[in-house]
């Protein structure tokens, strides 16, 4: 395990590949029963193409690991927020949530699979509280989701 820091900071264009490794990654690992709705090829573009020019795209990166973790900022709106597997558990997550709390002082709303029982926990720690259950008819997947909603 590495002892070096790890640093939040602005994705560039040159962290696309990384950071869609580790959404990759971690989608596997946390959601194994989802059915993904695009390829392997496709989340890389869509990360590269849209995500990284037009969100504030946020990474953890590590000096000897490279990119661990991602985060992604949509307004009020955490769109995504993704740890490589290995990372979990090291408060990567509540950096992340921090920051997006600081940068966002107003309010922020997220979204996430009601199979996703970690993450849910996760966010009700940090103060957010399930608002709406969908029947994921509205997202691409097809899955169940709740919407959460945290107010200063």
């Amino acid at each position: 395990m590495t002892t070096t820091p790890v640093t939040l900071r602005r994705a560039v264009a040159a962290d696309a590949r990384p950071t869609a490794h580790v959404w990759l990654r971690s989608f596997a690992a946390a959601l194994p029963t989802v059915v993904r709705a695009h390829s392997d090829d496709e989340v890389r573009a869509y990360l590269r193409d849209v995500v990284l020019p037009r969100h504030e795209t946020w990474v953890a990166e590590d000096a000897e690991a490279g990119i661990v973790g991602m985060m992604v900022l949509d307004g009020e709106t955490l769109s995504q927020l993704y740890l490589d597997p290995v990372w979990r558990g090291r408060g990567l997550g509540d950096r992340f949530v921090a920051l997006a709390k600081e940068r966002v002082p107003g309010g922020l709303d997220l979204w996430a699979f009601q199979v996703n029982k970690p993450a849910r926990r996760f966010y009700e720690r940090h103060g957010f509280t399930a608002v709406e259950y969908t029947d994921g008819a509205g997202n691409e997947e097809r899955e169940p989701d709740v919407r959460y909603v945290w107010l200063p």
